[in-house]
């Protein structure tokens, strides 16, 4: 499954096609992204074969200035004709826009220049009936973990390629090939107390660091058993474990209030967080976009920026932000080479998942968040909730339909624990997250 239409060699002249006619029609810039991508994705649900999709799409994105106006236009047809219309078009928009001096090309002194191999594409050949037997393994798996479970959502396997240039006419062409294949099962258990769902997944660069079908279908299904007989708990305030899944939301949150966006437009509660502190010391955060392998690694953004290895959180000290370059302009800063998004986040850890459990002592671990009950601008958090009860640094019982609920700010600084239970599933790499106390309302 790695049969491109396009050479490197044939994406990257594309791009510079585009360059030189932007040019010929008078854009004082430009820059232009080329990409294909194929996939597979099967599932199965029951033993039986739900869907099979293949999907293969190529496309030309293309911005160009007038100065400091900018148009963008695209295209996924690839003849000279349809270019050279785009350039059109894009150029026509930037003629009507409003002028902009945060607009334009990143500085040119910011480029990578280096491009190690950081080992992300690995193709990965599966015919349609291979994938169709796997996905009924861990399915199987699953549902062969207790006689509760009857039913399931399903089980699914996928394996995707893309191939991608970012060119601009400041003189940096960067090719990037990555890949991405996936397992996931999720499956539904009940008893005389109810119906409950739960999931696994694995995902991976390459096929052979996959966990292994049938351990992922085993795990949805003991997760979905394990929840049978949950119940509400009562109204109060408590401390709370995060399973590293939904921990990692939180972290998400973070990113998302320290986002260039965020910043500029003033809708973030962590506006001028640098140097201050945001987390609690126990809190170190980094930015590594040169792990082997990583699910965010890239030697440079999405503008061609170099990216860098960064501690942007030390002892819960807020050390840098995301930018791009717009956003670093509107700022007066400088672009962090994050146009695009974030690279692989490394939260360090402060002990095992059970010395967590043990910390906690009498409380709510969460292993599910519901909803979207978050003011990025005051902090305010408030989500629907499922999990267990703890007692005494042992799980007592499922616990659901209830609400933990609090301010992001007390909640990153009442962080006493980090688990070293991350996800190699992510580009977070985040352990479970114990917070001090939050407010759990239930009945």
């Amino acid at each position: 499954m790695s049969d491109f239409s396009f050479s490197p060699d044939q994406i990257r002249d594309l791009a510079a096609t585009v360059l030189d006619e932007a040019r010929r029609q008078g854009a004082t810039a430009c820059e232009v992204d080329a990409s294909e991508g194929l996939g597979q994705n099967v599932s199965v649900r029951l033993g039986e074969v739900e869907t099979i999709e293949y999907n293969r799409d190529k496309g030309v994105g293309v911005t160009v200035y007038l100065g400091s106006r900018k148009g963008h236009a695209s295209t996924s047809d690839f003849s000279k004709t349809a270019l050279v219309d785009t350039v059109k078009a894009a150029l026509s928009i930037a003629r009507y826009t409003a002028e902009d001096p945060c607009a334009g090309l990143a500085d040119p002194a910011r480029f990578a220049t280096v491009f190690p191999d950081l080992d992300v594409y690995h193709p990965w050949s599966l015919p349609v009936e291979q994938a169709i037997e796997l996905a009924q393994r861990c399915e199987a798996a699953g549902r062969g973990v207790d006689a509760r479970i009857g039913n399931s959502e399903g089980a699914s396997v996928s394996t995707s390629a893309s191939r991608w240039v970012y060119a601009n006419s400041a003189g940096f062409s960067g090719l990037g090939e990555s890949t991405r294949h996936g397992i996931s099962a999720a499956l539904i258990a009940e008893d005389e107390s109810g119906m409950q769902r739960d999931y696994w997944y694995t995902a991976a660069r390459a096929a052979a660091d996959l966990d292994d079908a049938e351990a992922v279908g085993r795990k949805a299904g003991e997760r979905a058993v394990r929840r049978l007989g949950a119940r509400r708990v009562k109204t109060g305030e408590y401390p709370v474990l995060f399973e590293a899944p939904v921990a990692s939301s939180l972290i998400g949150h973070w990113v998302s209030a320290v986002s260039g966006g965020s910043l500029y437009r003033k809708t973030s509660f962590l506006t001028d967080s640098i140097g201050t502190q945001v987390f609690s010391p126990v809190v170190d955060i980094v930015e590594d976009p040169f792990v082997i392998r990583g699910l965010s690694s890239g030697a440079f953004d999405a503008e061609g920026v170099a990216t860098a290895r960064r501690d942007l959180v030390t002892a819960g000290v807020q050390n840098g932000y995301f930018l791009g370059s717009y956003s670093a302009r509107k700022l007066g800063m400088q672009s962090t080479g994050n146009a695009g998004g974030t690279h692989n986040l490394l939260v360090g850890a402060t002990g095992s998942f059970d010395a967590l459990l043990a910390q906690l002592g009498t409380g709510l671990f969460v292993t599910e968040l519901l909803g979207h009950g978050i003011n990025l601008v005051t902090g305010d958090y408030s989500r629907g909730a499922a999990g267990f009860w703890v007692e005494n640094g042992r799980i007592s019982h499922p616990v659901e339909e209830i609400t933990v609920a609090g301010n992001l700010r007390d909640i990153f600084k009442g962080i006493v624990g980090i688990g070293d239970d991350w996800l190699v599933s992510s580009s977070r790499r985040v352990g479970s997250i114990l917070i001090d106390k939050m407010t759990v309302a239930g009945h």
